[in-house]
């Protein structure tokens, strides 16, 4: 197995791991999650949509490569998605729906992604980590391929998430460290943007707070990002900040690092998908504790029927292939 082909099957898998342990934390305040679980570390179930849309986006860059547009990936939405969408849509995230219902009425992108009023959530940064698996060591192509997909679904802050995590899965794929692996995300997005913002606020307080008391650390960088006025846990860039600062926290190990960010609650399988991603085109499919890859089976399609079948194990050789 070639290095690349071991850093994009352990990113996948990282992915899915920490997807599937953090869903039964989502929308948990940390100490709800500490209250039943003490620290979760055990795969309860499956995955969420974060999976199959990221399997789903790497089914986009093995047809199309580094020519992916977003108006292939709006067809894919219209040929692949919507006729297999004959009732609700079970775990989709606000983003996806609101983008199919645009697309039903004709929409092209970017209005796709302008039009509904949640351009701002993390339904791109769940699904970035293929495009960063596709262009190991150029974060900047990266970042360029995932605005691709995000122009469809997303706006604003919603793309800049997405982009902060290719162009740091870009990083890690190429060996980077986890610190040059978190300025590359950084670098990726404007320096006065909510995202940067948020991801320069975690890395203060990671330098302020010793990783080792966990509640404490847990809850100033709840304190540093986290938005409290607003109904639903979502947010890109609280999320992406969420999960780079778990991924620091655990040194870049993946159990450190996903169990660490799925104890922060909140949209919980999406930081620990993140977090999952980083950790695991850092370290490898054995990087990956064995007894959470024996958990990921093939997706259920339970969101994206398209997908239905698909192990990422599978998806991540094929993004592989010719690297």
């Amino acid at each position: 197995m070639t290095p690349l082909l071991d850093r994009a099957r352990g990113c996948l898998l990282g992915l899915a791991a920490g997807d599937a342990l953090g869903a039964p934390a989502e929308n948990l305040e940390p100490e709800e999650i500490a209250r039943r679980w003490g620290r979760l570390t055990e795969i309860e179930g499956g995955g969420t949509d974060d999976t199959e849309y990221a399997i789903f986006a790497a089914s986009l860059l093995v047809r199309h490569g580094h020519d992916l547009t977003s108006e292939h990936v709006a067809d894919a939405y219209r040929t692949q998605i919507i006729p297999s969408v004959t009732g609700p849509m079970r775990g989709a995230g606000f983003s996806e729906l609101g983008t199919i219902q645009a697309i039903r009425r004709g929409l092209e992108p970017p209005m796709t992604g302008r039009v509904h009023a949640h351009g701002w959530s993390d339904g791109l940064a769940m699904r970035a980590a293929p495009y960063g698996i596709f262009c190991p060591g150029d974060p900047a192509e990266a970042a360029r391929l995932v605005e691709q997909d995000g122009r469809v679904s997303q706006s604003g802050e919603g793309i800049l998430g997405g982009r902060a995590v290719a162009a740091a899965v870009a990083a890690a794929m190429a060996a980077a460290e986890p610190a040059d692996v978190v300025a590359a995300g950084l670098a990726a997005v404007p320096a006065d943007s909510w995202t940067a913002r948020n991801l320069r606020r975690v890395l203060t307080v990671l330098h302020a707070h010793p990783v080792d008391d966990t509640a404490a650390l847990t809850r100033a960088l709840h304190d540093a990002v986290v938005v409290r006025h607003y109904p639903w846990t979502d947010l890109a860039p609280e999320a992406v900040a969420l999960a780079f600062a778990a991924y620091l926290a655990g040194g870049g190990d993946v159990e450190e690092s996903v169990t660490f960010a799925v104890s922060l609650g909140r949209d919980a399988d999406t930081i620990g998908a993140i977090a999952g991603a980083l950790a695991g085109a850092s370290r490898g499919e054995d990087g990956v504790p064995d007894r959470w890859a024996d958990r990921i089976g093939p997706a259920t399609g339970k969101c994206l029927p398209i997908v239905a079948g698909r192990h990422v194990l599978d998806v991540a050789d094929e993004l592989a292939k010719g690297l």
